[in-house]
């Protein structure tokens, strides 16, 4: 677990402009990211307040040995150097960014953040989905399983599937609306055609840096050496061919049409003021087998979610965005981010450098934490008021979400991790 140091001091600031207190991205975070601009090719970036510092630009200034694997135009191979050479690069960015001495050196490689597109952070080769928000199970549970919602092993191990690693994409992609089939309970058949009860689903997303064997599982104790940082996640769910499909091997065309991502990966060591114990369990539950027991799996992620939807006609009337949703993480998660990858690589399953896992649907125990309309309408038979008049059950082409999430507590500098966002379209053919 990454340990404190002077790049989390609150007492240090920025030179660079709109980096202050209150910014997504003050000097204590420091997220790497992958842009292009009208001048080059997709390469890396760090995120400092209304900036991104280019750093393929940044010449003898940084490490020599550093700099092929910062000019790539993906992230993978600096995930893999591990956590020694991330630690050192963030306290030399630190150093660059805080010295006036350097700004001369430096003001040139700065480009605004909103000149330029961002891209996926990495080469995706797997992606995994989980399912650890244990309310978000409960209350999706309790609507096909009232008596029983949770499933017998649900306390007993991180349960995920494995998703379509070629639909991730990058904040901003447009969501056009799947076809597929659905059957509603009442049909004799089903039919085809655009879904009906297209859903958002609040996630958090863990890039894996530093890989492992296969046939070599990852220790507890280890696991958070192999996260390189986080991003927000939304998989997207068409619920209505979900229901129709899952049945018997679980989610598959109702979620692969997309997901999307925020492009900068926030770092495990911007994180460290963060972290926090995992909650009790609830008596009665059992606890962790051995291989997922222990100091290492024990930390929870102290960020705040939060949820606005956007709809084409409030928009036309200069509307501000309906908040949905907003709780925290750590309330949300009943296993940990260690947990998960040690699960994931218990039977020996190779993770490689940029993959992407996700934690599945963070609902808290209230109704102002729900990560996802299914939860917040009951499956569509409470429909929810908007500003200007509207109902919402599920997603209207033209909606728009937004997914936020940000870190503070007393003593620390907040951090941010931008914004996740996507705009329902028609569904093609329509």
């Amino acid at each position: 677990m990454s340990a404190l140091d002077e790049t989390h001091d609150p007492g240090r600031i920025s030179w660079v402009d709109g980096a202050a207190l209150g910014s997504d991205f003050p000097v204590q975070n420091l997220p790497l990211g992958i842009f292009s601009d009208g001048k080059g090719q997709r390469r890396p970036g760090v995120a400092i307040g209304d900036f991104i510092l280019d750093l393929a630009a940044t010449g003898d200034l940084l490490d020599e040995s550093w700099r092929n694997d910062l000019a790539q135009p993906v992230l993978n191979a600096w995930l893999a150097r591990g956590t020694d050479d991330h630690r050192a690069l963030r306290q030399r960015l630190f150093e660059m960014l805080t010295n006036e001495r350097y700004r001369d050196d430096l003001e040139m490689s700065l480009i605004g953040q909103s000149e330029v597109r961002m891209h996926l952070p990495c080469l995706i080769g797997d992606y995994s989905d989980f399912y650890v928000g244990i309310h978000h199970a409960t209350n999706v549970g309790k609507q096909f399983r009232p008596d029983n919602p949770l499933l017998p092993n649900y306390k007993y191990l991180p349960i995920g599937y494995h998703g379509r690693a070629s639909s991730v994409r990058a904040s901003g992609e447009p969501v056009v609306r799947p076809n597929g089939q659905r059957k509603p309970p009442d049909a004799d058949a089903p039919e085809y055609g655009p879904s009906r009860r297209l859903d958002y689903e609040l996630e958090l997303g863990l890039w894996i840096g530093r890989g492992n064997d296969l046939g070599q599982p990852i220790p507890i104790a280890e696991a958070d050496e192999h996260i390189a940082g986080f991003c927000l996640l939304n998989d997207w769910s068409a619920r209505d061919l979900q229901a129709w499909e899952y049945q018997p091997l679980g989610p598959f065309l109702a979620k692969n049409f997309l997901t999307s991502v925020s492009p900068w990966v926030v770092t495990a060591e911007a994180l460290a003021p963060f972290r926090r114990p995992m909650p009790a369990r609830p008596e009665g539950d059992p606890e962790p087998l051995p291989y997922l027991a222990g100091d290492g799996g024990s930390a929870a992620l102290g960020i705040e979610l939060e949820v606005t939807l956007s709809t084409e006609k409030m928009r036309d009337a200069g509307l501000a965005p309906h908040r949905l949703s907003r709780g925290s993480a750590a309330a949300a998660m009943y296993w940990s981010a260690a947990q998960i990858v040690t699960h994931h690589a218990s039977n020996g399953c190779n993770l490689q450098p940029g993959d992407l896992i996700g934690t599945g649907t963070l609902s808290t125990d209230s109704d102002d934490g729900l990560g996802s309309l299914i939860e917040i309408s009951r499956g569509g038979k409470r429909p929810m008021a908007l500003p200007g008049g509207e109902t919402r059950s599920f997603l209207e082409d033209g909606d728009e979400i937004t997914l936020k999430a940000w870190c503070e507590r007393d003593g620390a500098v907040r951090i941010g991790f931008g914004e996740c966002v996507g705009r329902v379209v028609a569904a093609l053919g329509a």
